[in-house]
Formats: structure tokens, sequence, C-alpha cells
């Protein structure tokens, strides 16, 4: 299996330390950003990782350089225009077509067990499977619902053909997903720079695609802001959590 860690993104809510580095490579709790998911995929086995690249992508490159030192095989998709999270997709298609990938942003730290999170998907023969988790202010920044059976049923604003025949539970995507192909079938016809959350998955929704969400209960924190990253780096050091894969 194959996967894909977003990093091309400029960081902007972590200026000024981002006027002169990329967010992937910040240090939190004495590490880069970016070795968290490389870490968390290198414990489930999964070796061949593509990062895409645009905001001080070079200094990215030069550091991992072909992610011998982690143990991983590390290629690149260089981006000389963002192209969100679809494009950037898009572009690596070549490098993940050919079976069932995951994706993780860079910015967050996740206690997942993602081998179970891969049974999940499979077991559903789901299409898109995302990682979910709880958040009193899910419909603030937009909530994810899903079934009683974890059958997403409305994403953002587009909701499923079949209305839920029981109340549903609204969550919030983790950064973390799991993948088929098939995705790229809904990116035919996209412009260079789209969205998935905007654009591919409710296409794929209101197409009656199978898209499941599995909910995590564990310890994630957003590494967005210098703020989010104390708070991360004072949670990690009290032992209120832990990262098993490290």
């Amino acid at each position: 299996m194959r996967a894909m860690v977003l990093a091309a993104g400029q960081g902007t809510r972590l200026r000024p330390l981002t006027n002169r580095m990329p967010k992937a490579l910040v240090p939190v709790a004495g590490r880069l950003m970016i070795e968290y998911p490389l870490l968390l995929l290198r414990h489930y086995g999964i070796r061949e990782i593509m990062i895409n690249l645009h905001h001080f992508g070079e200094q990215i490159e030069n550091k991992l350089g072909t992610g011998k030192q982690f143990g991983l095989e590390i290629s690149y998709s260089e981006e000389s225009e963002l192209l969100d999270t679809g494009g950037g997709l898009l572009k690596a298609k070549p490098f993940l077509q050919d079976e069932t990938f995951i994706v993780i942003n860079t910015d967050v730290l996740i206690d997942l067990d993602l081998a179970s999170a891969i049974a999940f998907h499979k077991h559903k023969n789901s299409a898109v499977t995302l990682i979910l988790r709880p958040d009193p202010d899910a419909d603030r920044y937009g909530s994810i619902d899903i079934d009683s059976s974890a059958q997403i049923c409305r994403f953002l604003t587009t909701h499923a053909q079949s209305p839920p025949l029981a109340p549903v539970r609204k969550l919030m995507f983790s950064g973390v997903q799991i993948l088929e192909p098939t995705v790229f079938e809904y990116m035919a016809g996209m412009p260079q720079k789209f969205s998935t959350t905007r654009e591919t998955y409710p296409k794929m929704l209101a197409a009656a695609e199978a898209l499941y969400g599995f909910r995590f209960d564990g310890f994630w924190q957003d590494l967005g802001t210098a703020e989010r990253i104390t708070q991360a780096e004072a949670k990690l050091a009290r032992g209120e959590a832990s990262l098993h894969y490290l």
C-alpha cells in the first residue's frame, strides 16, 4: 500500500515561522512536524510515500531526501502553484492509481490504529473512508454525518440520495483518509486546482458511491497554529497523550 502526505500548504497561520521554512519542518515536541505522519505510516508497513511540495518545498526534499533515514521510500510531487487537495492527488495519480492508498495531512497528530481503519475500509467495501472524530464545534467548521452503519449520509452541505432511517452522528474530518482509485474517476474534467472535500466527495455522495466514516475517539491535535503546537507539546510532556507508533 502507498500513501501521500499533503505538505504543499503555505502555513499562513504559523507565520512568522513559515516566512522562512515550510510548515512541515516546524519542530513539534523534538521532531519535525512531518515526521509524525511518516512514522505512523512506517509503523503499519507503508513505506512508499509521496509528498507534495510547494512553499519552500526544496527544504523538505533536502531534509528528507529519499527517506532512507526513516526506512522509507519517499518521492515528491512539486506543484508550481498550489493545486488544493484534489489537484494535488490528481497530479500524483500515476503513483497512487493501482491500489488502495492513504492520504494524511502534515499538520495533525493522531494516535490512530491505522490497521483497524484499513480493515474497516475493506470490510465496508468503501470507495472513501474518512477518519472522523467527535467535536463540539463540528457544525461551525463543517460537519460530516454518518448513519448507524457508519455510512456518510451528509458531506458538509451535500446529502446522500437516500435519507437515513435512524438518527445520525455529526463528526469532523481528522485529516486522515483511505481511498480507492475510484476517486480519480470523479476528477475527470476538473480544473487543475480543486478540492476533494468541496468537489470530489460531494459528487461521489450524490452518485451513491460507498463513503464511510471511521469514528476515532483517541488523541488528536491540529498543529495549524503556534498555540495548538504548544497545547500538543504540553499534553505529550504531561503524559496526557501518547503516540503508540513512536
